[in-house]
C-alpha cells in the first residue's frame, strides 16, 4: 500500500512540470459548427435542393386530406362506385406519400452528412495548422467539460473559418 502511494506521488510529481511547460488548447466545435460560413452554406444549400421536394410533398398531403374529407363528408350520399374509387385514390396517394417521405428523408440524411463531413474535415485541418502554428502541445475538442478563457481557443477557429 505505502509502494502504491509512494508511486503515485512520484509519478505526479514528474508529470506535474510537463504539464505546467505543455501549452494546451481546447476548441468548442459546436460553437464552431454554429457560427461557420461554411455550415450555413451548407444549410442554403440543402434548402435550394430540398426546398421543392419538400413543398411537392406538403401538396400532396394537402390533396390526401382534401380527399379524406370528401370521403368523410360525403360517402353517404356518393354511389358506392364513386367511394370506392375515391377510396382507393386516396390509398394511393397517400402510399405515394409514404414513399415520397421516405426517399426524401433518406436523401437529405445522406445529402447533410455529406455536407457536414466536408465541413468537419476542413475544419480538423484548420486546427491542426492553427496548433502547429502556434506551438500547442495538446488540442482538445471534445469530452471537455471545462475549459478556462486562457486555454480556449474557440474566436481564433471561427475566425480562420471565416
Amino acid at each position: 500500500m505505502k509502494t502504491k502511494l509512494f508511486l503515485s506521488f512520484l509519478l505526479l510529481a514528474i508529470a506535474l512540470p510537463v504539464l505546467a511547460e505543455s501549452k494546451i488548447g481546447v476548441v468548442d466545435i459546436a460553437r464552431v459548427l454554429e457560427a461557420s460560413p461554411q455550415r450555413q452554406q451548407a444549410t442554403k444549400t440543402i434548402q435550394n435542393e430540398f426546398g421543392p421536394r419538400e413543398k411537392s410533398i406538403v401538396e400532396k398531403q394537402k390533396q390526401a386530406q382534401q380527399k379524406e374529407e370528401t370521403l368523410m363528408r360525403d360517402a353517404a350520399i356518393m354511389s358506392e362506385s364513386k367511394r370506392n374509387n375515391l377510396q382507393r385514390e386516396l390509398v394511393n396517394l397517400q402510399r405515394e406519400i409514404k414513399r415520397d417521405e421516405d426517399t426524401f428523408r433518406e436523401d437529405l440524411n445522406f445529402r447533410q452528412n455529406e455536407l457536414l463531413g466536408k465541413i468537419q474535415r476542413e475544419l480538423v485541418d484548420i486546427i491542426r495548422d492553427y496548433a502547429k502554428e502556434k506551438k500547442f502541445d495538446l488540442m482538445l475538442v471534445e469530452g471537455v467539460i471545462y475549459a478556462s478563457d486562457a486555454l480556449d481557443v474557440t474566436d481564433d477557429i471561427i475566425k480562420r473559418l471565416k
